[in-house]
């Protein structure tokens, strides 16, 4: 039976992450994939381990996540939150230099709902004079 240390949700435009931290060799599975299947851009791949250099605790921990919704870049975003709160959660010493790169904060921005009479949110149909 393996036992998770911490769990921690991130979530990032309409992306959630649940993120399991156990002990281990710093193997990250994502969806039942390898990092490097699921986020196959490098960027994301960085995105999602931040939280782990940070820290330096790359090779101490074995990371499972299961993350739905939005697209890729959202979904890395609402990995790396839900990573970082998950080590603040293992060790509180690991609080203050997440805080301060910013990966504890949610980041709040979404889309822009749909009104209605217009195109999209902003965009309004072609104004005819006649």
């Amino acid at each position: 039976m393996i036992k998770n240390i911490a769990i921690g949700t991130g979530r990032r435009k309409t992306a959630v992450a649940r993120v399991f931290v156990r002990e281990g060799s710093g193997k990250v599975v994502i969806n039942g994939k390898d990092i490097v299947e699921y986020f196959t851009a490098p960027e994301q791949q960085l995105i999602v381990r931040q939280p782990l250099m940070v820290t330096a605790s790359e090779n101490k921990f074995d990371i499972l996540i299961t993350v739905g919704g939005g697209g890729m870049n959202g979904q890395a975003g609402a990995c790396r939150h839900g990573l970082a709160r998950a080590l603040t959660q293992v060790d509180q010493a690991n609080y203050p230099s997440l805080k301060a790169n910013g990966y504890l904060t949610r980041d709040s921005r979404m889309v822009e709902r749909k009104k209605y009479g217009q195109r999209g949110a902003r965009r309004r149909f072609q104004f005819s004079k006649r």
